[in-house]
């Protein structure tokens, strides 16, 4: 399958322009991940943005004494949102569960695409925000579980 059909079959991505998806697929590339690898360390500035083709990873809240596993993705799903921000360092840790493949989206070139094609841009901020959304509410839903609260 080209990038061209991954991208217009991906969640994410679905029902964007021709033009768009061919804009993305000019700056895609397809990464794999072994199990148990990690893809992003928590506190550092991500470079890319993902999107999950096969298998799935664990998006994981680190301290010096635990990992809680947030969430987990699987095809259709994408993480590192926090690529598209300048200069903001990742919130999560991101660890494959099992051989993960994901097209990535260099940061500096999904953002210069975005400022050259504003609609392609807004369509990305509001997929973007809705995907921090459900990570802002996956947690809580963790949090609560961790106290004994039933979600």
């Amino acid at each position: 399958m080209t990038l061209h059909e991954i991208l217009r079959n991906h969640t994410f991505t679905s029902g964007l322009g021709d033009h768009q998806i061919a804009t993305l697929a000019s700056i895609a590339s397809t990464v794999t991940f072994a199990e148990n690898q990690v893809v992003l360390v928590d506190r550092e500035q991500s470079r890319a943005f993902y999107l999950v083709v096969t298998g799935s990873v664990s998006v994981e809240l680190c301290t010096a004494t635990f990992v809680v596993s947030v969430q987990a993705l699987g095809p259709g799903d994408v993480f590192g949102w926090s690529a598209l921000l300048d200069h903001h360092d990742t919130l999560f840790q991101v660890r494959a569960r099992e051989d993960t493949t994901t097209l990535r989206l260099d940061s500096e070139h999904l953002k210069a695409a975005c400022d050259t094609d504003p609609l392609l841009g807004k369509e990305i901020l509001q997929r973007a925000l809705a995907v921090v959304a459900g990570r802002v509410r996956a947690t809580e839903v963790r949090f609560a579980e961790m106290c004994g609260i039933r979600v």
